[in-house]
């Protein structure tokens, strides 16, 4: 499972997924940082990417409706640093795997038609 952090992550988001064995590469990584969000996301979906974002406006259903992409992790911790970051992300992958969140849309629309 391949997942992409967004630029206003910091780098200690993506060490910690992969040194718990996610494949994780940052925006800034592929020189993707200051793009658009709708061309990121374009990318990000592309790509077959669980996207990891602090940015508030991926949270928004209407824009980005559950089972038509892979999956969004909006991290909000209540004082924004790096560490309160990188500890709330180590707080939702020690109670979830990401793999259980992320979603083919494909899955969601098969999900949807058997019901």
């Amino acid at each position: 499972m391949h997942v992409k952090i967004d630029e206003d992550l910091p780098k200690s988001v993506v060490d910690l997924l992969r040194a718990e064995g996610y494949q994780a590469t940052s925006v800034r990584e592929q020189g993707l940082q200051g793009m658009k969000d709708s061309a990121l996301w374009q990318v990000v979906q592309q790509e077959g990417c669980f996207f990891v974002t602090a940015d508030k406006g991926f949270g928004d259903v209407r824009l980005y409706p559950p089972g038509t992409h892979h999956g969004i992790l909006l991290l909000r911790p209540d004082v924004e640093s790096i560490a309160s970051y990188t500890e709330l992300l180590r707080s939702v992958i020690s109670a979830v795997r990401l793999q259980d969140l992320y979603q083919s849309p494909s899955q969601s629309s098969q999900k949807k038609n058997s019901s």
